[in-house]
């Protein structure tokens, strides 16, 4: 059982393998609310995971030890074994699915563990460092479905109220269910007052299901942006806790969590992964009662892959009006691509390409396309250029 006093014990255990990440009040978030962040994204290995499998392997006896232990990640748990086993002199070998993103399969590798990936997704993950852990009887640290785990992921609890005793909410992402577990715990320990709300992606709802019908679920298909959050089912355990603990928990989609992510790399020059943004998206979009409220958000990793980063900031700058792409059907004669320009640049937009596109079979044989991606402010500012374009008689296709 997860008590205050083993969130504590575990707090103490880590105080020399986790840093303390001192909370950011990020008042450029929100004008409706008081918005703190808590950046585990800054943490050894990037994430908070290094918490809960450092906690449990220091747990672990010597002929647990001796057999090597075994996990399966989407990428953050990974790094934290890697780093918490080497850390013990303990051979680890972590299951990762075949879709994480390459940054941190390098980092587990880094770290001194040997990878082994599977096709699919974190549960195909799971069902084979489960068949490997019987076959070779190594130990299995499972990534939140464990109670030495989830008090090692509570001690960002305790941190957070030693730091901001009045605050009135704090916000976690949920995949499996540990993060929140164990925050919970301690919140709820120290002060009943506070609200902890959890956050899921649109697309990976398991808890934010089971919580509804009242047992644990299991998703055929999950799909976010969010990797460090897709997840099919959470655990017995984190079930139970987050049932107990939790107020209210809420989904936001991939555009949120992608506009999410741009809000924290502009206002606060921070990297966050979908997963560690998705608390924010919900502040951000109005997902929760917390107005006129002291808010903490708890970024839990920042371990994003830049591939992902670039296509992330696109859909994040399309998302909030930012970039816009324009097709225009033009009359193919002098002076139109010219007409079209002027107006872009009287109203203030930035082309950033161009292409041009003369008339195809069915289409008139004097016309021709003109498709335009532009840097813009907002979505006004985009209806103030499509406005002077179609008031000067140019078609938006």
């Amino acid at each position: 059982m997860v008590t205050l006093d083993k969130i504590y014990h575990a707090s103490y255990v880590l105080k020399d393998v986790v840093i303390p990440t001192p909370l950011v009040k990020a008042s450029a978030i929100s004008d409706d609310c008081e918005v703190y962040l808590k950046p585990e994204n800054l943490q050894i290995t990037g994430s908070f995971k290094v918490r809960g499998s450092g906690y449990k392997i220091s747990q672990l006896t010597e002929e647990e030890k001796k057999r090597g232990v075994i996990a399966c990640s989407a990428g953050n748990h990974a790094q934290g074994v890697a780093l918490a086993a080497t850390k013990y002199g303990i051979k680890s070998l972590i299951c990762l699915p075949d879709g994480a993103p390459i940054s941190k399969v390098e980092a587990t590798k880094g770290y001194g563990a040997e990878v082994c990936m599977v096709p699919g997704v974190y549960d195909d993950a799971y069902n084979k460092a489960c068949e490997l852990r019987d076959e070779h009887n190594y130990t299995f640290i499972h990534p939140f479905d464990d109670e030495n785990v989830i008090a090692g992921q509570g001690t960002i609890g305790i941190e957070i109220l030693e730091e901001l005793p009045d605050a009135d909410a704090v916000v976690c992402a949920i995949g499996g269910g540990g993060l929140i577990s164990g925050v919970a715990c301690a919140i709820k320990s120290l002060n009943p007052n506070i609200k902890v709300y959890g956050v899921q992606a649109e697309g990976a709802p398991s808890m934010y299901e089971s919580i509804k019908q009242g047992k644990p679920v299991h998703l055929d298909k999950v799909s976010t942006v969010a990797d460090g959050i897709q997840v099919k089912e959470p655990g017995e355990h984190t079930f139970k806790y987050v049932q107990k603990y939790v107020d209210d928990i809420v989904t936001v989609t991939d555009d949120e969590i992608s506009s999410a992510i741009l809000k924290l790399i502009e206002s606060q020059k921070m990297i966050a992964e979908g997963a560690g943004a998705a608390p924010l998206a919900a502040v951000m979009f109005n997902k929760l009662p917390v107005k006129g409220k002291k808010v903490v958000c708890v970024i839990s990793g920042g371990n994003i892959d830049v591939t992902i980063l670039s296509r992330v900031i696109k859909r994040g700058l399309l998302r909030s009006g930012r970039s816009q792409t324009l097709c225009i059907e033009l009359q193919d004669k002098p002076g139109q691509l010219k007409q079209v320009a002027d107006i872009i640049a009287d109203k203030g937009g930035n082309v950033i390409s161009i292409h041009h596109e003369r008339a195809s079979e069915g289409t008139d044989v004097n016309g021709c396309y003109l498709r335009i991606v532009l840097e813009t402010r907002n979505f006004d500012h985009v209806k103030e250029i499509t406005d002077a374009l179609i008031n000067a008689g140019f078609k938006l296709v």
